[in-house]
């Protein structure tokens, strides 16, 4: 899986109903062939919304074989991918959270926004400085009847 080095672009504003887990792992695996070094991008909504469902189908996108938990305790998971172009995947949740600066402590600032990593972060609103400045990719999860809404926007 090689990718060329990324374009001057933008993700089309996309909208999505889904109705299983599967199709989330589905689309995930869709959204990560649209994805480049540097991205970053901010999981929205409320527990159990699906978003370590949508980082799972991600991960296995960029070709990730480990099993994808949500580093709620830990804050932050990183793994490699079995790409050459975005050799990591970050992923960070922030709900537990309590001082941002503990995140630089871990030395999350390495990753986010990096070239060869993409960067994927639950509950963003708990952190201002350690994306400010960077361009963000915006995927909003909401329960709609018995189903998923997933927004991705820029």
């Amino acid at each position: 899986m090689l990718r060329q080095p990324p374009s001057p672009r933008s993700l089309s504003v996309m909208e999505k109903i889904l109705n299983s887990e599967q199709k989330t792992i589905e689309f995930g695996e869709e959204l990560s062939q649209q994805l480049h070094g540097g991205d970053i991008l901010f999981l929205s909504g409320d527990l159990g919304a699906g978003k370590t469902t949508l980082t799972k189908g991600i991960a296995k996108g960029l070709g990730i074989k480990d099993n994808i938990t949500s580093p709620t305790f830990t804050l932050m998971n990183i793994y490699k991918t079995n790409n050459n172009i975005i050799k990591k995947m970050v992923h960070i949740d922030t709900y537990r959270l309590e001082d941002e600066n503990k995140l630089y402590e871990i030395g999350a600032e390495d990753y986010v926004g990096a070239p060869d990593s993409v960067c994927l972060i639950e509950w963003p609103e708990k952190i201002e400085q350690l994306t400010k400045g960077k361009k963000i990719i915006t995927i909003k999860i909401e329960h709609v009847n018995n189903a998923r809404k997933i927004t991705v926007e820029n």
